[in-house]
Order: C-alpha cells, then sequence, then structure tokens
C-alpha cells in the first residue's frame, strides 16, 4: 500500500496529521501535506485509511 497525496488539493486542513502525526505532518510555508511514511505496515495502514476518510479535500489516496 502507498499513500498519494495532492498538494493542489490539500487545503491545510490538518486532518490528516491529527489522525496520525507518524504519517503526516503540514508544510510550515502554506499548511499542506507532508506525507512523512508513504508506505506504512501494521496498525499504520488502518490508521492511513482513517486520514483519507476524513480528508475534507480529498488530497490523499491510498494505492493497494
Amino acid at each position: 500500500m502507498k499513500i498519494i497525496a495532492d498538494t493542489g488539493k490539500c487545503v491545510g486542513a490538518g486532518q490528516c496529521v491529527l489522525t496520525e502525526p507518524a504519517l503526516f505532518d503540514q508544510s510550515e510555508d502554506d499548511g499542506t501535506v507532508i506525507v512523512l511514511d508513504d508506505q506504512p505496515e501494521g496498525e499504520l495502514v488502518e490508521k492511513a485509511r482513517e486520514a483519507v476518510h476524513v480528508c475534507p479535500s480529498q488530497a490523499l489516496l491510498l494505492q493497494e
């Protein structure tokens, strides 16, 4: 599984970071998503799915 982030769609809401700070951060410049670990394993896979679900701009995608 791979996390793909579309920074063009990202509105900087930070829901991904709140869901799992081990996987996501935000740019200090514009607040857009930074993926820290694009290939999560174990319990982080479920957290990645949750982050995709709560993203208000649908800027995150999981590629299985």
